[in-house]
C-alpha cells in the first residue's frame, strides 16, 4: 500500500495526548541534550517487586464498569509505560518532547532515535517516535514504528488506535476498524475512538436492513 501524508485531526487529537502525558523537565535546554544519549550501552530497568504492575493494571481495567475510575485505570497504566527504568532514557524523552511543543521536530526525532538506541526494548519509545512521524506526514515510518511498539506490548491500545488513523486515511477502513476495536477491547474508556468505530462500522460490516 501506498501511504499518504495528510495529517487528520484525530491523529493530532492523539498526538496531543501522548505529548501531554511527559512534563517536560526545566533542568538544561532540550539542545544541550541531543548528545547525551551517545555511546552509552543500554540501561538495565530493575525488576518490579512483586510482578508487573501493568498486568495488574490491565486485569483491573477488565473488570471496571465505572468510566471514571477506568479512565483513572488506563492513566496509570500509561504511567507505567513512561517508565523506561533507564533515567538517561527518561530524560532524553522530557527532552524529546520539549523539542516538539517548541517546534523543533528534528530535534525531538534525534532524541527519540538516542532514547531508543538506549532502550531498545522499550515500547513506549518506539510509540512515541511514531507519533512524532505521524505528525510530520509521515506515515511509513509511523506504521514501522507502531508495530514495533506492539511487538514489544501487544497490550499498547494507543498504537493500536494510532495505526488506525494510518489505515483510515489510506482508504483501508477495514484495517482501521480491526485496529480501534483492538484497542477498544484493552481499553473501553476512549470515547472518541468509540464513536469513530460506531461511524465507521456500518460502512464496513453492513448495515441492517
Amino acid at each position: 500500500m501506498t501511504l499518504r501524508s495528510p495529517v487528520s485531526a484525530f491523529s493530532i487529537m492523539l498526538a496531543c495526548v501522548l505529548l501531554a502525558g511527559v512534563a517536560p523537565a526545566s533542568a538544561a535546554p532540550a539542545s544541550q541534550t541531543a548528545g547525551e544519549g551517545a555511546g552509552v550501552k543500554e540501561e538495565k530497568a530493575a525488576p518490579q517487586p512483586g510482578g508487573d504492575p501493568v498486568d495488574r493494571l490491565f486485569e483491573r481495567l477488565g473488570k471496571i464498569t465505572d468510566e471514571e475510575e477506568g479512565e483513572g485505570v488506563a492513566r496509570r497504566i500509561e504511567e507505567q509505560w513512561l517508565r523506561s527504568g533507564s533515567p538517561t532514557a527518561d530524560l532524553l524523552m522530557r527532552r524529546a518532547v520539549a523539542a516538539t511543543l517548541g517546534g523543533d521536530q528534528a530535534l525531538a526525532v534525534e532524541l527519540l532515535d538516542r532514547v531508543i538506541v538506549l532502550r531498545p526494548g522499550w515500547a513506549e519509545a518506539w510509540n512515541r517516535r511514531a507519533t512524532l512521524f505521524t505528525l510530520l506526514g509521515d506515515d511509513q515510518r509511523a506504521a514501522v514504528d507502531l508495530k514495533r511498539a506492539l511487538t514489544l506490548e501487544p497490550r499498547h491500545y494507543q498504537a493500536l488506535a494510532a495505526l488506525g488513523v494510518i489505515f483510515s486515511r489510506n482508504d483501508d477502513s477495514r484495517n482501521a476498524l480491526k485496529a480501534w476495536r483492538r484497542s477498544l477491547a484493552l481499553n473501553p474508556f476512549q470515547p472518541e475512538l468509540k464513536q469513530r468505530v460506531d461511524r465507521l462500522a456500518p460502512d464496513v460490516d453492513g448495515r441492517d436492513l
